[in-house]
């Protein structure tokens, strides 16, 4: 599986960095292109793509990173959409150019940022919480307990 992007054909790697699907990795066969980017243009494509999320299961919990430097957690909106759609998004404005200000290079990105993540059957969105600590948000959304089978013995007879 390619981690570069394809320009030319099909764009279904989960781990596409450019897409802009909504990744569901237990929903198999669906259209990386169904996604409505809805209020955001083309211009946001860069900051979109340009925030990336580490997604790590442990056994109690779904816990999701993501590096937003110079960001405040007044400025981050994260909701639970349709039971079990993660949605994080946010605005990383632009710094304001002073009358006199020269610019040399300007490499940092800015603008609007949408990830959504499917989150599996067993995640407890009720209890979903979020943290950010030098830059860095934490989001963590417990699992439930998986109930255990019920074993049932059957004696032989004869």
């Amino acid at each position: 599986m390619s981690l570069i992007p394809s320009f030319f054909g099909n764009r279904s790697s989960v781990f596409d960095p450019l897409s802009l699907d909504l990744w569901d990795p237990f929903e198999a066969g669906r259209s990386p292109f169904s996604r409505d980017l809805g209020h955001f243009s083309r211009d946001d494509a860069t900051a979109i793509a340009n925030t990336q999320f580490d997604w790590k299961e442990t056994s109690d919990a779904h816990i999701f990173k993501a590096d937003l430097p110079g960001l405040k957690k007044e400025e981050v909106k994260i909701e639970v959409e349709d039971g079990r759609v993660l949605q994080i998004s946010g605005e990383r404005k632009k710094e304001e150019e002073q009358k006199n200000d020269r610019w040399h290079r300007i490499e940092r990105s800015h603008g609007k940022f949408l990830r959504r993540f499917r989150l599996p059957e067993n995640a407890k969105v009720e209890e979903v919480k979020a943290t950010m600590d030098s830059g860095v948000l934490t989001i963590t959304v417990p699992k439930q307990a998986q109930p255990k089978p019920e074993v049932k013995a059957i004696e032989i007879s004869g």
